[in-house]
C-alpha cells in the first residue's frame, strides 16, 4: 500500500517527535508499504523517510524546484517526482497515495491536511487521512473542528472526515484495516 505522510521538517523539534518517525518509517518498511512524501531532508520528513528505507521501504519522493534549489533534495528516493509548486506537490502526494498520514508538524502540514480533508469531502478522492495525536498534539485542532460542528460551518452528518488516533498502534490498525 502506498502511504503518504505529511509531517515536519523541522530539526529543532523535541526528540521524542523526531523518534514518531523512525517508528512510522520502521513500520511501514517492515510491512511492505510505500512511502510517498515530500522527497525532502530535515525534522520527521528525514527521520521517517531514512526508517522506511532502512526497512525495505520503496521511497517516493515528490519535490518542488525551490526546495530542490536550497539543497534539501533526499538522496535516497527509489523514485523522484519533481513538481512545479507546493500545490503541485500536494495534489500528486495525494494522488500518488493510498492512505494518508499526518503526524506532527507546522503550517505546511495543517495545509496537506486540510487539502487532504477538503478535496475528499468535494468527491476527489476516498482515501482516509489518519491524523496522530501524540501527547494531545492535535486537541486544539479537533477542539476547533468541534466548534465548527457546533457551529454549521462544517455539517455534524458530514460524510468524510479526517480520523484521529492517540497512539502509534491505532495508527498503524487504521492502515491495515483500510482496503482500497
Amino acid at each position: 500500500m502506498k502511504i503518504a505522510v505529511y509531517c515536519s521538517a523541522k530539526n529543532s523539534i523535541p526528540e521524542e517527535y523526531l523518534q514518531l518517525g523512525d517508528a512510522v518509517g520502521r513500520w511501514i518498511g517492515e510491512h511492505g508499504h510505500t512511502l510517498v512524501y515530500g522527497g525532502a531532508t530535515g525534522g520527521l520528513m528525514s527521520r521517517t523517510s531514512n526508517a522506511a528505507k532502512a526497512a525495505g521501504a520503496y521511497v517516493i519522493g515528490v519535490i518542488p524546484p525551490r526546495i530542490k534549489a536550497a539543497g534539501r533534495l533526499a538522496a535516497h528516493c527509489d523514485e523522484l517526482i519533481e513538481v512545479a509548486n507546493m500545490s503541485e506537490r500536494k495534489q500528486t502526494m495525494r494522488d500518488q497515495a493510498e492512505v494518508i498520514v499526518c503526524l506532527p508538524g507546522s503550517y505546511g502540514t495543517l495545509d496537506e491536511m486540510m487539502d487532504a480533508t477538503s478535496s475528499a469531502i468535494v468527491g476527489e478522492h476516498h482515501k482516509p487521512t489518519l491524523v496522530l495525536n501524540y501527547q494531545g498534539f492535535y486537541e486544539p485542532l479537533k477542539q476547533q473542528i468541534a466548534l465548527m460542528e457546533r457551529l454549521c460551518f462544517i455539517p455534524q452528518q458530514q460524510s468524510y472526515k479526517p480520523v484521529f488516533v492517540d497512539t502509534l498502534e491505532a495508527l498503524y490498525e487504521q492502515i491495515e484495516n483500510y482496503k482500497s
